[in-house]
């Protein structure tokens, strides 16, 4: 990416962030974080793009040690009052990377990527490997994407690519004696245009668990 596809993703995210009068998000977890994250054992954990910390929160409320990561201030700023509110300000950190260009140190027992899709330049293959490069041993590494537009989408707002499940596999390239694939699927749920016309739109899921020492 150049620099300037850089400025212009910042910018971008910083205007839909600031643009909104509140929040832009829910401020409650990803459904399919609390499905496939439930289970686990509380440690540390990376929470890619994690915009106004709804995920971060919920699992710092679960004894999660956790850094969230965003490029845009204005979420990163929203992110640590939710904490701050939620009470869990001492177990969460907070940086500003521009994913694809810079990526957080150390190793983590869970590393969330949710919806790491955007309308600007974003170098998705190396973000991912640099994900997956990031779970400690015995750790999990857990991505959720769409898998395409919303049934009533006729007319997409921008050009997009969107993964399938064997290919996103194929480009981690994870070696097969090092992680196991624990969830590997397809979720269908509502979705309605912001006409109010009923709908629905699926997502893929990937659990992956690195061998422990």
């Amino acid at each position: 990416m150049s620099e300037t596809s850089d400025l212009k993703a910042a910018e971008f995210w910083e205007a839909r962030y600031r643009d909104r009068d509140g929040r832009l998000w829910s401020g409650r977890p990803n459904a399919l974080l609390v499905r496939e994250a439930s289970g686990l054992a509380p440690a540390s954990a990376l929470d890619l793009g994690c915009g106004e910390g709804g995920d971060a929160v919920w699992l710092a409320s679960r004894g999660w040690r956790v850094t969230g990561v965003d490029i845009a201030h204005t979420a990163l700023e929203r992110a640590a009052l939710h904490a701050a509110d939620a009470g869990v300000s001492d177990r969460t950190s907070w940086e500003r990377h521009v994913l694809g260009e810079t990526f957080p140190e150390g190793s983590f027992d869970l590393v969330n990527s949710q919806f790491l899709q955007s309308p600007v330049p974003l170098d998705q293959q190396r973000v991912l490997r640099q994900a997956a490069a990031a779970v400690a041993a015995g750790g999990t590494l857990l991505i959720v994407m769409h898998a395409g537009w919303p049934s009533w989408q006729t007319e997409p707002p921008f050009e997009a690519e969107f993964p399938t499940l064997r290919g996103v596999l194929d480009e981690l390239a994870l070696p097969e004696a090092d992680w196991s694939v624990e969830t590997l699927d397809t979720v269908r749920k509502p979705s309605e245009s912001p006409e109010g016309l009923e709908g629905f739109r699926d997502d893929h899921v990937w659990r992956l668990r690195r061998a422990g020492v």
